[in-house]
């Protein structure tokens, strides 16, 4: 990780310099190289008289830099996890929330319905904050929605113009996905529960592969490479902030700015449950999250955790 640090500027760095700021040989930085492009599938340029820079510079999470602005929060930084929902879900057994983990990649990345959320090595923003609620549903209630209204405030605050929200959980810029959220609960619901909110923000990267949707990134969008852990910290902030006013005032102080965004208001949809399929027309969303749909039969409204909403002439 130490050697990934020195290279994450994406400049030339020389054998023998990396061996003294590592105090190792050049043979070991060699040795070092070579496991580093197996470990984090980063791509490595060697040139004889400059020495070795990765093909990109990466901003790296830094924990400091992220607790600095999350007095008092606990958070974890981890190198590479299967997923940091999952990692933080076990953090359960053993640590009260609120807490944060992220991490610089992810082995089994998860999106909703259990889709593989891709997830490259120091590019993107993977992240879970675990939440404790007590005996109050409608701080469940629309609780997709209302970090997706987080989420919107962070994607425009670095200036990504035309950002759009998805019912009931994917952000999209000119229907392009540029994050997703991703909520699981451990407890009672009726009682007390814990909520690991799991958000994914393409941010840095680039170029992708295995990824079965149209996509963009925040540095595409804005022709600049993010700090990472500059955009975490901002999300927690935001995460806080509407969060309390979730709890207080439940969704209602967030319709109004939900629609606002809302990227397919009167769009042709197909609403799938399983092997089922509702077509209509998408007129928003009610004041508890509910999708409203008018259909053959008139308007209903549908929520539900296995819903998937697709545009009607989309495969």
């Amino acid at each position: 990780m130490q050697l990934l640090r020195l290279l994450a500027d994406g400049r030339f760095h020389s054998g023998e310099e990396l061996g003294q700021r590592l105090g190792i040989s050049r043979s070991a930085v060699w040795k070092q190289l070579q496991q580093l492009q197996i470990d984090s599938e980063v791509r490595l340029h060697r040139v004889r008289g400059k020495g070795y820079r990765l093909e990109q510079p990466l901003s790296l999470l830094s924990a400091e830099a992220i607790r600095a602005r999350l007095p008092g929060r606990r958070v974890w930084v981890e190198d590479r996890v299967d997923s940091t929902n999952a990692l933080a879900l076990r953090y359960l057994t053993c640590h009260e929330p609120p807490f944060v983990v992220l991490a610089e990649a992810q082995t089994a990345g998860r999106g909703r319905r259990g889709r593989h959320w891709v997830s490259p090595y120091g590019e993107n923003l993977y992240f879970s904050q675990v939440i404790r609620i007590e005996r109050s549903a409608t701080q469940l209630q629309a609780l997709s929605l209302v970090v997706g209204v987080a989420v919107l405030r962070t994607l425009r605050q670095l200036g990504v113009a035309g950002v759009g929200l998805k019912w009931p959980n994917d952000l999209l810029v000119e229907g392009k996905k540029i994050a997703g959220i991703l909520l699981e609960l451990s407890g009672d619901p009726a009682d007390v529960c814990q909520v690991v909110i799991g958000v994914g923000i393409n941010a840095n990267m680039r170029a992708g592969s295995g990824i079965d949707q149209d996509w963009t990134s925040v540095c595409l969008e804005t022709g600049r490479q993010v700090e990472r852990s500059e955009l975490a910290a901002a999300l927690a902030v935001e995460l806080e902030q509407v969060l309390r006013v979730h709890c207080e005032q439940g969704f209602a102080a967030f319709h109004g700015e939900w629609e606002a965004s809302h990227a397919w208001q009167g769009r042709e949809v197909r609403l799938i449950s399983g092997v089922h399929e509702i077509g209509g027309t998408v007129l928003g969303v009610t004041i508890d999250g509910g999708l409203r749909l008018a259909g053959e039969g008139g308007e209903q409204v549908y929520s539900g955790g296995e819903l998937s909403l697709r545009l009607q002439h989309d495969s």
